[in-house]
């Protein structure tokens, strides 16, 4: 799986002009929360979701190098087969390391249950929909990890 994360101070997404998720941490008291779009690949498990949603609660990268753990901080988490294009030859991109939809979306699933099993506040995008995603970045702040 990649995860592009990113520290913001709101984010929100977007299916045909409807707010489908959105978080706003300083309603919650923090000054932070995150936006973490996630991708996933044909060798993932369950195992590396949940591997990569511990490690994206405890990741401290918010306010006074402290976690959203550390914060309660809420985390909007939106699917992006996009991270994993193959930019490497010609003009167009290659797709074909990026899961099926079938493989993908279980995945993305699981890897927001396990935050929310952890105690995160979790929103959600809208699996294989156009959407438009809206985002304070702070910082800024952008991680690209890798599991």
């Amino acid at each position: 799986m990649r995860i592009l994360l990113q520290r913001v101070r709101s984010a929100q997404v977007s299916v045909d002009d409807e707010i489908v998720g959105r978080i706003d941490p300083a309603a919650s008291g923090v000054p932070h929360g995150l936006l973490a779009l996630v991708g996933a690949t044909h060798s993932d498990t369950e195992a590396t979701a949940k591997t990569l949603a511990d490690k994206v609660w405890r990741l401290r990268i918010l306010d006074g190098e402290r976690s959203a753990a550390d914060l309660s901080a809420p985390i909007l988490v939106v699917s992006q087969f996009t991270l994993y294009a193959d930019t490497a030859k010609g003009r167009r991109p290659s797709w074909n390391a990026a899961a099926p939809g079938a493989v993908a979306q279980p995945l993305v699933d699981v890897f927001a249950a396990a935050l929310r099993e952890l105690g995160a506040t979790v929103e959600t995008g809208r699996f294989g929909a156009h959407m438009q995603v809206e985002l304070v970045n702070d910082g800024p702040v952008t991680l690209l990890l890798e599991g």
